[in-house]
Formats: C-alpha cells, structure tokens, sequence
C-alpha cells in the first residue's frame, strides 16, 4: 500500500472530523478579515536601505510630508464675474475651517509684498480689501495678479489661459490615515459638487492625496468585481464541460472557502491590500478550478469504468493527489520567488499567493472526495462530457499534428521564437504612478487638465544641504539655486519651480515699490540693504518655512512632473545633475534629487532588475522538482523548453504591442510560468507510467499519455484563460494587461504542451526511452497498473 492510498483511507474514515476542522479553521480566519485595510500610501517598490529611500525620508524628516496638496482648478471665462469670482474664493474658506486642513492659498489669499521705507522692513498687504461687486474690480484685480504678481504665476494661475488654481493643504499626520478618505468623500466631493450645481462651474480636482483616494477605493469596488466574475466565470465553464449541478457546486464550495482563507490570511499577517493583494482572492479561484477538474475528472472516469463509489474515491486521492500536489507546488513555487526580492509590496504577494494555493489544493483534495462520499453515484447524463465527440477531434488533431507534422511544428517554433526575440528589443520599461490608472475616470482627466495647464501634479523635490546654519540666505547659494531653477525650466515635463529663490525675487520687487521688471534676485549691491529689511520683518516667515528649515541650513526646490516614463526621467535626471555637480561642489554642499513619484521611477527599474531574479528562481526551482520526480537530466530540459517558450513569446507580444514593463505586468512571466510547468508534470507523469507499462515504447506511450491528460489539460486550460481574463474588466491598465498576457500566456503553454512537448519526447526516443537514464523516481506521481488494479 502506497503514501497516497494511505492518505485516501485516512480522510475517507475521519469524513466527519476533517469537516469540522476545516469549519474551524474557516471560522477563525474569517475572524481575521476585519483586521484588513486598504493602503493609503503609494506602494514602495524599493527596500527600506536603499539609497532612493534614504534620501526620501531625510526630505520628509526636514520638510514634512510632500504629497498633501489637493488642488482645484477651474477654466471659465465667467469666474471673472463678480457672484462667481467671490464664489470660488468663498469655496476655499469652507475649507479652511474644516480641522483636517493645515491651510488654503487661494486667490483671495493673495498679499502683496510691500517695502515700509520708514520702519526698513517688508510688510504684507491684501490684494483687495473686500469683495468684488461690479466686473470692472474683478477685471482690476485680474490685472493686477496677472501683470504685476509674478511671484503666483504657476501657482495660483495660468496667465496665458487664465485657468485660475487654488491649493488645500491636508494636515500632514492625518495624510496616510483613513481620516484623508473620510475628508475626500465626506467633506471636499459633497462640497464643489454642491459649488458646480450653485454656479454652472466645472471644477477640476487633483493632488496626490484625492488620487490616493480614489485609486484605492477603486481597487476595493474590483475586489468585488474579480471574485464575483471570476467565481460566474469559471463555474459557468466547469458546467458547460461537466454538465452537472453537483460538480459545479461542489467546485464553488472549494474556492469559496478558499476565498475567505485568502481574505483571512492578509487580515492575520495585518497586510494591508494594495493593487496586487487585491488580486489574490480572485487568482486562488482560478487556481483552484483546475484542481477540481482533474479531481472530478477522474472519479467520474472511475465511475464509469467500475461504478464502485469507495474504490472510485480512493483512487482519486491515490491517483491524482501526487499529481496534483507537484502542479500545486510548482505553481506556488513561481510565486514564492517573489518572497527573495528585496521590495515588501512583492514579498507579501509572494507570501499571500503562495500560502492560499497550498491552501486550497489542500481544501480540495479534502472536501471534493468527502462530499461525493456523501452523495448518490453520478447519473449517466453526468458521465456523457467524458465521450462528448467534438473534445475527442480536439484530441484526435493534437495526436494527428504530433504524429504527421512534427518538422512543421518544429519550423513553426524556430520562426515564432525569432519574431518574439525581435519584439524583446521593442520592450519599454514605464516607471508611471498614474499610467495604471482609468482612463475613463474624471480624475484621470483632471490630472491631464493640470499637466496641461500647470505643469503636473507629481512632486519632485531638490533637497539642498549647505552644511551651515543660515546658509541658504548666503546670495552666492541663492544664484546656484537660480541656475537650478533655470535648467528646470528648459524641461516642458516639468512645471516652474517654485523656491526661496522666487521669494527673494519678490522682495526686491516688493523694494523697487512692486514693479514686476525687478522680479529678480539682487545683485551684491543690492543684497546687505534688501535682506537688511527681511531681516526686521516677520512678514515673510510664514512664506519662508515651506521652503527652508528653521536652521536656515536646508532649501528646498520643488517642482511638478508630467506623466513620464523611466527613459524620460533618466535624461532629465543626467541633465539636472550636471547642472547640480557644477553649483554645488560635492566637498561642501549635499543636494538630492527626490520625491514620491521619483521614487516610485527607481523602484519600477530596481523590480526590472529582479524580474530576472526571480524568474531565473523559479525556473531553477522547477527544475529541481523535475529532477527529484523524473531522475532524468534529459527530461528537465525538454520539459522546460515547452514552458519558456511561452514566456518568450508573451514578451515579444508586449514589445510589439507597446505593453510597457511596469510592477503590474513583471508579475505575468512568474505567475503563467508557475502555472503553465502543472500541465507538464501531468504529462510527464503519465508518459512515465506508459513508459512502463508499454516496455519503454516511445511512439505508444507518447500517443496514450496524449490521450489521456489532453482532455483535463483543455479543460484547465480553457478555466485558466477565461479566468484570467475577468481582470480585463479591470479599470486599471496595468491589470488589464496582466489578466490578457496571462491568459495568452496559458493558452499557448498549453498548445506548446501538447503539441511541442510529445514532439520532443517523439524526437529524443532514443536518448530518454531506456531504464538507465529514466530512472526510477523518487516520487510515484501516478501508480502503476499493478497498483491501479489492487483493491
């Protein structure tokens, strides 16, 4: 008596006793899903130590949190009408009194910096002193910002199209908590909702925090969506090949529960779910319906052959479980790779992804047997699938093409493999925080509204280190910083910057009695008696502290980038670097480029960099299952071949159809890898049974094992791709083409191994048909006849 047939009379007798304990264990997991929690922050790609990290947190450490700015902008002639011009000022001021606001800078918010010749020092005046009530005191203070304030254009208009721009600022503890989502959707929505009704005013919303938000509660609405599609899915395909109520039934049980282990695991490791955890409930579905159909597969076959429940039953553990085991490791061994790259928002998906797939061949190993010991033999309706007759051409053509067409399928290969090669070439790598994003959403097309007319809306920060106290303020700094601001200005993906430097421009405008041709930093000269009067005023501390430390040792500069992908973002970052090396020597100035977007670039091209990493894992990883189960060095070559190939193919078609790599579609080759090698291993281990049985005749064995798993593997095969496409209806691009190269992917692993795989093994007769070099294996993957006919 084999391990396997062991385990069959193990959970045949204890039916009852597994049964509670899985209640139990489900029990106490779905206890744990109230610990979930959606992300509110951007993921971080890269490990804490590194450099990109470093010098991140020592910005946010100086300067505070960057991304706490909403913005709102609006493009109307009309808001230059009295009722509508005090409207949107009065707008903000709702704000303004709301607890999770630091502060709001909007037009009516404007002071004019203003030299008193009798005290020596700047003071701060209001633009105007009350509201606006005919159009000609609109138009007045339109021209007086516009013309004579260069100091907020960019910040608070647009002077060449005249799209107006206000700033709300989040408190920044409140930032990375779901106070920011209660504040998006409770409070700002309802409020310029209600604004745009009252005034017939389109108003544009965008910022990193209203992003967040509303990419997060994006993923939380699909969660929904893939379980719901991919559970419709998949079980309306298990119905149209098995044809039976029970099987689909009993199938859905299994992934359910696996559903709720899966939610139930990210609540107990307290991980909180972002765009790829997200896609672990939906994946373990699709995942666990194959397992039920070779499991159902074959007790239905047994059935059929003997009509014995009991002997059924138990061969279905004893046959299928070793098989099924192997597919399940090799699957969850493409995702454990994941658990060696350095970034956490990979790892976790590894560990989660890993866990649930064990988890549910487990479930179904376990429930799938015991129910059906429960339940009548199957009708003979059910069992008609297992003679349907356009299943058998399907079967009767693969065996056709591998017997007759072989050097075709060969050419075919050679011609596929080097017009993919061509397509790796074409591959672009995209380092974008929004690229992902829906399209078709407003708030996608609000951030292309404020690239279009502000520059952007993703923070890049320029931290600068004098090494002194106060020396910022040294007019030697001030100029290097103006050249800073210069070369950004050459760049059209980036907006004005906005600095300390723009301040002192508008002291010595504010000194030259604010006319704007001085709006420009002053010469030596100039500099002892301008900063004399900043030195005797306060009016310009609350202006200076966003942009140097109180030490007056550290300046920031910060500007805002356009969508732009990693080729971009490199040549800009080679220009300003030259420009950085030349003004601040390194022997005495620190100056780091940094931000959330930037980092989020760097961490795009560090998981590139692992993608090799942990594809060259997981293929060594297999390749050691292949080894330890076949004995055969010969054989882990000509079984992997069919599954790279695939892979290969998939990155021809990314390069050829524009998909760029990015973190969402570096996940396919791992996962459709991890997948694709299950059809194998059960191809394999039926060859080898053949083998043996048939006395080491190739031909025979290759066209039996055809015959036999090339049914379940359609099957699978066909759940997979249609499963994998429900993330298609994502709103999300990078999950789209996750979902649609996965399931390209599988599609053509599973024609690669059933129509290139028997080829091999038909080619390779005489090196791998023979006892010595197809040794014994150190794990019975399927019995043999003798075993099969044992009571």
């Amino acid at each position: 008596m084999n391990f396997w047939t062991k385990v069959a009379g193990i959970i045949l007798r204890n039916r009852y006793l597994i049964l509670i304990v899985i209640a139990i264990i489900t029990g106490l997991l779905a206890t744990q899903m109230k610990y979930m929690q959606f992300s509110y922050t951007e993921a971080n790609l890269l490990p804490e130590n590194h450099e990109a990290n470093i010098e991140y947190n020592k910005f946010l450490e100086i300067f505070g949190e960057e991304g706490n700015l909403v913005i709102l902008g609006i493009k109307d002639s009309t808001v230059f009408t009295p009722e509508k011009f005090n409207a949107w000022n009065n707008l903000v001021h709702q704000f303004e009194e709301l607890d999770e606001i630091d502060f709001t800078l909007s037009i009516a918010d404007v002071k004019k910096l203003k030299a008193d010749r009798k005290k020596r020092k700047f003071v701060l005046e209001p633009l105007y002193e009350k509201d606006p009530t005919t159009a000609e005191e609109v138009l007045e203070i339109k021209e007086q910002l516009f013309e004579k304030l260069p100091f907020y254009d960019n910040l608070l208009f647009n002077k060449e199209t005249g799209t107006l721009q206000t700033a709300i600022y989040i408190k920044k503890e409140i930032i990375n908590t779901p106070a920011r989502r209660d504040f998006i959707f409770d409070k700002l929505i309802p409020t310029i909702e209600k604004f745009e009704k009252e005034n017939n005013l389109d108003v544009r919303i965008s910022g990193m925090p209203y992003i967040r938000t509303l990419n997060a509660q994006n993923i939380q609405d699909e969660i929904t969506l893939f379980v719901v599609g991919a559970l419709g899915i998949t079980a309306l395909i298990f119905f149209f090949f098995f044809r039976s109520f029970r099987a689909t039934f009993i199938t859905l049980l299994v992934v359910l529960i696996g559903v709720v282990w899966a939610f139930g695991f990210i609540g107990l490791f307290r991980y909180e779910i972002t765009v790829l955890s997200a896609l672990i409930p939906p994946l373990i579905i699709v995942i666990g319906v194959p397992n039920a159909v070779f499991l159902i597969n074959k007790y239905q076959q047994e059935i059929k052959k003997h009509g014995h429940q009991a002997k059924a039953l138990q061969r279905v553990i004893s046959k299928v479980g070793n098989a099924t085991l192997m597919t399940n490791i090799t699957t969850a061994s493409g995702f454990a790779t994941f658990v060696f790259v350095k970034s956490d928002l990979l790892r976790e998906f590894g560990i989660l992804a890993s866990i649930n797939i064990i988890s549910i061949f487990v479930l179904a190993l376990l429930i799938i047997p015991i129910i059906y010991s429960f339940m009548p033999l199957p009708k003979k309706k059910h069992l008609n699938h297992l003679e349907t007759s356009w299943i058998e051409n399907v079967v009767n053509w693969m065996e056709r093409t591998v017997k007759e067409q072989r050097i075709t399928i060969y050419i075919a290969t050679l011609v596929v493999i080097i017009i993919s090669i061509v397509g790796v070439y074409k591959i672009r790598v995209s380092g974008s925080l929004i690229e992902d994003m829906p399209k078709s959403m407003d708030f996608y097309k609000d951030i292309k509204f404020f690239e279009k007319e502000f520059g952007g809306i993703m923070p890049l920060e320029i931290l600068i280190d004098t090494k002194k106290d106060k020396g910022v303020m040294k007019l030697s700094v001030l100029k290097k910083m103006d050249k800073i601001n210069e070369a950004i200005e050459t760049f059209p993906e980036l907006s004005k910057p906005i600095s300390v430097v723009n301040l002192v421009k508008y002291s010595k405008q504010a000194y030259y009695k604010g006319n704007p041709k001085y709006y420009q930093l002053p010469t030596s000269q100039e500099q002892s008696y301008i900063f004399s009067y900043t030195k005797n005023s306060n009016s310009e501390a609350g202006m200076l502290k966003n942009f140097v430390d109180s030490t007056g040792r550290y300046a920031r500069i910060t500007t805002f980038m356009k969508d732009i992908g990693t080729d971009k973002m490199d040549i800009i970052q080679e220009r300003l670097k030259a420009v950085i090396d030349k003004e601040f020597p390194a022997d005495k100035y620190t100056v780091s480029v940094t931000g959330k977007a930037l980092v989020f670039i760097k961490g795009t091209t560090y998981l590139i960099n692992n993608l090799v990493l942990s594809l060259s894992l997981a293929i060594i990883l297999i390749a050691i299952f292949m080894a330890w189960m076949f004995r055969s060095p010969q054989m882990i070559l000509i079984s992997l071949l069919p599954n790279i190939l695939p892979l290969l193919i998939t990155a021809g078609l990314m390069g050829f159809l524009d998909i760029p790599i990015k973190p969402s579609t570096i996940l396919v080759f791992s996962i459709a890898f991890g997948i694709s090698v299950d059809d194998t291993i059960h191809f394999l281990a039926k060859y080898r049974q053949e083998l043996m049985d048939n006395n080491w005749r190739v031909k025979v064995s290759v066209y039996a094992a055809l015959r036999e798993t090339g049914v379940s593997m359609f099957y699978t095969s066909i759940v997979l791709f249609f499963g994998f496409l429900v993330f298609t209806l994502s709103s999300f691009g990078g999950t789209i083409a996750l979902g649609g190269l996965v399931s390209i992917t599988l599609l053509l692993a599973m024609v690669s191994n059933l129509l290139l795989l028997p080829s091999l093994l038909l080619t390779f007769e005489k090196k791998i048909a023979n006892k010595k070099v197809f040794k014994e294996p150190s794990l019975k993957i399927i019995p043999t006849k003798d075993e099969m006919t044992e009571e």
